[in-house]
């Protein structure tokens, strides 16, 4: 087979990564329940097992890898990530329908944001904290040109990539600010925190995943088919620690 061009080369690896959320082993419906436990790491043990479908996501040609573990904070247990100079991803697959559950929330905490990051930049695109959320791919939204790119990455990977929102904790951009991952706008970042005022401090983030979806790419989402959280410091060659406690998706808002 020919070698692609080198931005759908580019195109391919990244989407590599990805792929790593996109293939389902079970989904949940509405349900009765009113709340999904996605992510419940204070369920788990201080450097126990991670919970039942979490997992690494590694990157090709990245060699050195951000280190994930269960560890006890105050009265919970919570996973600590420590990149330097590093990524990887911890990751869970899961199809999960964003209409019927449009909020996802979790809790997350930063040691020192990275200085040197720029989320418009390759050389800057790098998080002490950032939470994936991945969607099902789907042909009938994609152009010609597009969809033959993405045929070469299911030749290369025997899945096609999935579209994804990625909620950021970013160095200087405005919080709310909706911008295209710089590798791919079928990635589109969400920055939810910005900056060092609230570095060491327990955050509580709540977003409507199914309308950050239609703001950011203009439609209705699919299915959602994984989530992943990540600290990544391999671009900025900087260091960073990070702490994410549980994840859930639910029908609406606490306040609802």
């Amino acid at each position: 087979m020919p070698h692609p061009p080198q931005t759908t080369y580019r195109l391919i690896i990244f989407f590599g990564c990805l792929l790593g959320l996109s293939t389902v082993p079970w989904s949940v419906d509405a349900g009765t329940d009113s709340i999904l436990k996605v992510g419940p790491f204070s369920t788990a043990s201080p450097g126990g097992p991670f919970p039942e479908g979490w997992e690494p996501l590694t990157f090709e040609k990245i060699p050195q890898h951000t280190k994930y573990e269960l560890v006890q904070d105050s009265d919970t247990v919570v996973v600590r990530a420590t990149s330097k100079q590093s990524s990887s991803g911890l990751t869970r697959k899961i199809t999960i329908n964003p209409k019927a559950f449009p909020i996802v929330q979790w809790r997350w905490k930063i040691d020192n944001i990275i200085k040197s990051g720029d989320v418009t930049k390759k050389e800057g695109d790098d998080y002490p904290a950032r939470i994936y959320i991945t969607f099902e791919y789907d042909s009938s939204k994609v152009g010609f040109f597009e969809r033959a790119k993405f045929e070469i990455i299911n030749l290369a990977y025997g899945e096609y990539p999935p579209s994804a929102i990625n909620y950021i904790w970013e160095s200087k951009t405005p919080i709310g600010t909706i911008v295209p991952n710089p590798y791919t706008d079928y990635v589109q970042m969400i920055v939810t925190q910005s900056g060092s005022q609230r570095v060491g401090e327990w955050v509580t983030e709540e977003r409507n995943v199914y309308e950050d979806y239609k703001e950011a790419f203009g439609e209705e989402p699919p299915n959602i088919s994984g989530i992943a959280i990540m600290t990544d410091t391999d671009n900025t060659k900087e260091s960073a620690t990070a702490y994410f406690g549980d994840i859930v998706f639910k029908k609406g808002f606490a306040q609802e």
